[in-house]
């Protein structure tokens, strides 16, 4: 993506709403865990809220905010109902640090019945996420 500022046509793209304050530390979460890049960062105007984030993560994109009741968002927000997976090359390096950055295991990453090895975990935000990868056969 040559320019930070564009957002590809179609396709659907995940916008994850941060609850208490925590959008720039879920920024340099998303960075230690996912290897995300920000490529783009508008603040309100109170300077510490960020109204938007663009991050790319594994070669796609997720923007996020921090919540805004002022703005009609509802207040204290709980993430629930929906994980956003990741298909990597290496799950145990993608599932190692996550978890050291703090993330919380509620699958284990193991091999499953369809052939890839998989698991979920939920990060310090309540957001749900998956790492997946074939199994390895070496």
């Amino acid at each position: 993506m040559a320019d930070p500022h564009s957002v590809p046509a179609g396709g659907v793209i995940p916008y994850l709403t941060i609850p208490s304050r925590g959008g720039q530390a879920a920024v340099e979460f998303y960075r230690a865990a996912f290897g995300a890049e920000e490529l783009f960062r508008n603040l309100a105007e109170d300077g510490e809220r960020i109204m938007h984030s663009r991050l790319m993560i594994n070669g796609a994109l997720v923007m996020l905010s921090d919540e805004f009741p002022e703005y009609g968002m509802p207040a204290d927000v709980r993430p629930q109902a929906v994980t956003l997976h990741l298909q990597v090359d290496d799950a145990d390096e993608w599932w190692a640090r996550a978890l050291v950055a703090g993330a919380v295991p509620t699958m284990p990453l193991a091999d499953q019945f369809w052939g890839d090895r998989y698991g979920r975990l939920t990060d310090p935000f309540g957001h749900s996420w998956s790492i997946g990868a074939p199994v390895r056969k070496d």
